[in-house]
């Protein structure tokens, strides 16, 4: 009886335990039903119809307009060199929706949604004819019982790299929204649109074009389900980009991108790549200009797309050594620096994100947004940025695009920004006229509004004399993303407004800049929109999680690089070490030295290596820890300085010409096995680098183009076109030059300890 007894308990126990896991799930599955997501729908386009007497070939210049009739119709802009862009034959290439487009936002993140009433997919071409210097081209759009919807009419003219499409719609039917379709090879591969994490080739994807928080875990879990249950959809999903605008390149070596002058370029869009033959890109605006071109080879592909463009120069110290992120106070910058370089370490510059003091919040120590030293935390901060100066490191800080009452903080600053802009009425406002609150999970923040020039020009002042001033070299302009979308400004739509934020933001930061009479300060930028790398040299991939994981932690670096490069930012660094720093209770994301050590290699050998102490500093594993961190991490700050004169020459080019520094071996070696991975790169044409972004391993599978090539630490050689597993225990990164390139001699890293 006993034990039937035992056993009856033990099943009463097992269907208990049972239960409350069963309540568990329904709980969960209840809560994910309510995390929000992207809901956009597109339009596939409808035929393609030519009036009688039109098709023909117009010319003017070196372009040439083909407007071809038959059973598949289309059209084709060439110029001289070659054929920069064709429709997809037999359908329209643009196409008109009537609708809404919203989204819900919380705490910067943005949950596109589109709906149409009404749609005109097949296109009509009545007018074709030459028009002063350009080839100008009209007709109608018609929905799916034909009948006709708005005129468009486009003006195509020639450009030094290409050409550009003027495409625009008349008010006929009220139309909200133009899509542009730009046909391609079968299945032709797919980079850019911003800075895209999950896959460097984008073919088969909808990808909403809007700026937004990335996520925390981006599908890694169990992190991402826990952040979107708890925190209302923070974990993101696969789409979300804090650097998100419409340029693209195919592999059939051809480009589209919106001229980022235009506003409307900057609208919210949907891109659709799902269809083998085209590219589909929906703008909510009724006007876009496209600047097409193709090129003989990837490089020159990317060179054409981004060319016309002046950007400022990255200063020459940030190649010498690493920037240390350092908070806690004077005499913690201080001891930090001393026991870097007593290991040995090259130091560039210091990062003070603190500077202008720390509050505590859910998410991990934050920074108040006030904008002037915190006296307490660092007493003597004149003598301190002016004693680093003197020994040669640099010293840069923090700024947002926010503001936040002053009177809040504890002692109060001296300047009340926030006072100040309220009062002059320089803040973004909302429906009811009042300064808009941004709720940033624990405290309320306020944009200024950067469409109004003279709140710009206030808050360049104000960045000059505050940020700028007692020595400080540069500094994270951080944010850019959060306008929300139902916010009034001084000038202009904020569903229009907010893709451009960014830019705004760092045109306002430039300006700060010129004020301070420092124009090659150092600033880096985490939020993207197109055209902005003519305000800054520098950007970085934000908040990566402190993993290895592929979704949103070290091995998500190279995909959003290779992204952001593509589309025209051409230097992009990462923090050393991640940011993101969750105890997510069945799991504790934390850093490790392993993960510290793997990720300065792979920084060791790009354009900035820059630490972070991330959002929970006391719970990770920073550099100066311990002598292992210190020593090893010293090791490849000595490695990166090394690299100084090869990357300087690198970084040039990149800014001069617009091809990233950090290449995809499509751009490198284009034709060979090389070009088809994506967990290498190349920084500039000469340094191959395999860097090692999974956990406990001590080899990685190089691929390596024709030629021989030799191990820069090791001094091995390898034979080239092929795939071979390489050693690479901590402190030896299997980076390479080829045997016969001009730098080879040079670039001798073995004697490096």
């Amino acid at each position: 009886m006993a034990a039937v007894s035992s056993m009856s308990k033990r099943r009463r126990l097992l269907l208990v335990v049972l239960g409350l896991v069963l309540a568990l799930v329904a709980v969960v599955v209840v809560a994910l039903g309510r995390v929000p997501r992207d809901d956009v729908s597109t339009l596939d386009p409808g035929q393609l119809r030519i009036e009688a007497g039109v098709g023909d070939d117009l010319s003017t210049g070196e372009l040439t307009v083909s407007v071809e009739d038959g059973d598949a119709p289309r059209v084709v802009i060439a110029t001289a060199d070659d054929t920069v862009w064709s429709s997809e034959p037999g359908h329209a290439f643009l196409g008109a929706g009537r609708g809404e487009v919203a989204a819900e936002e919380h705490r910067g993140y943005f949950w596109l949604s589109t709906e149409h009433e009404t749609t005109w997919a097949t296109q009509t071409i009545d007018r074709a004819e030459l028009e002063g210097d350009a080839i100008a081209l009209g007709g109608r759009l018609l929905d799916d019982d034909d009948e006709p919807g708005p005129r468009w009419s486009a003006r195509i003219a020639e450009t030094g790299t290409g050409a550009v499409l003027d495409a625009q719609l008349d008010e006929t039917g009220g139309a909200t929204s133009l899509t542009l379709w730009s046909a391609r090879e079968e299945r032709a591969a797919v980079h850019g649109f911003g800075e895209q994490f999950t896959d460097v080739d984008l073919d088969d994807r909808l990808l909403p074009i809007i700026v937004r928080e990335q996520g925390v875990g981006r599908g890694e879990q169990p992190l991402t389900v826990l952040a979107d249950v708890t925190n209302h959809g923070a974990g993101g999903t696969e789409q979300m980009t804090y650097a998100a605008w419409p340029s693209w390149v195919t592999e059939d070596l051809r480009g589209v991108r919106l001229d980022p002058e235009l506003g409307a370029s900057h609208a919210l869009g949907v891109a659709d790549t799902r269809s083998a033959g085209r590219v589909g890109l929906e703008m909510w605006a009724t006007t876009l200009r496209a600047e097409l071109t193709a090129a003989a080879t990837p490089r020159e592909l990317i060179e054409r797309q981004q060319a016309g463009r002046e950007r400022p120069e990255l200063a020459a110290w940030t190649g010498e050594g690493a920037v240390i992120g350092i908070q806690g106070g004077t005499e913690t910058v201080r001891r930090t620096v001393r026991e870097l370089q007593d290991a040995g370490t090259e130091i560039a510059g210091v990062w003070l994100q603190d500077w202008t003091g720390q509050r505590t919040t859910s998410f991990g120590e934050r920074l108040w947004w006030t904008w002037q030293p915190d006296r307490e935390r660092y007493p003597g901060w004149e003598e301190l940025v002016a004693e680093l100066n003197a020994e040669g490191i640099a010293v840069t800080t923090y700024v947002n695009a926010f503001l936040v009452h002053g009177s809040s903080k504890e002692p109060a600053p001296e300047r009340d920004l926030w006072a100040e802009a309220d009062e002059l009425g320089y803040l973004v406002q909302n429906a009811e006229g009042d300064p808009y609150a941004v709720d940033q999970g624990g405290f309320d923040a306020y944009l200024v509004d950067l469409t109004d020039s003279a709140a710009r020009d206030w808050y360049a002042e104000v960045i000059a004399s505050e940020v700028l001033g007692d020595g400080v070299s540069g500094f994270m302009a951080d944010f850019g993303e959060g306008l929300p979308l139902d916010a009034v400004l001084s000038e202009g739509d904020a569903a229009i407004a907010h893709n451009r934020w960014p830019a705004l933001w760092a045109e306002t930061v430039r300006e700060a800049c010129e004020l301070a009479e420092q124009p090659d300060c150092v600033t880096w930028f985490r939020s993207g929109a197109g055209g902005m790398d003519e305000s800054t040299p520098m950007f970085w991939n934000g908040d990566q999680l402190v993993s290895f994981g592929e979704e949103d932690g070290l091995g998500s670096v190279l995909r959003g690089t290779f992204s952001a490069g593509f589309s025209g930012w051409p230097l992009v660094h990462s923090d050393v070490g991640g940011y993101t720093s969750i105890d997510a209770v069945v799991k504790d994301y934390t850093r490790t030295p392993e993960l510290l050590a793997r990720w300065a290699e792979l920084e060791a050998f790009g354009v900035m290596m820059r630490t972070h102490e991330g959002n929970r500093p006391e719970d990770n594993v920073q550099v100066v820890d311990t002598a292992e961190t210190r020593s090893r991490f010293a090791h490849m700050t000595r490695v990166f300085a090394a690299l100084a004169p090869y990357r300087r020459e690198v970084v040039e080019e990149a800014l001069a010409t617009g091809v990233p520094a950090i290449r995809h071996g499509w751009l490198v070696a284009p034709g060979t096995v090389a070009a088809e991975v994506d967990t290498q790169f190349f920084l500039g044409p000469s340094v191959l680098v395999a860097p090692v972004t999974t956990e406990g391993e001590e080899s990685v599978e190089v691929t390596f183009p024709p030629g021989t090539w030799r191990h820069l630490l090791t001094g091995d050689e390898y034979a080239g076109d092929t795939t071979r597993e390489v050693a690479a225990p901590v402190g030896t990164p299997a980076a390479f030059v080829e045997t016969s390139d001009p730098w080879a001699d040079r670039l001798d890293l073995s004697s490096v300890r």
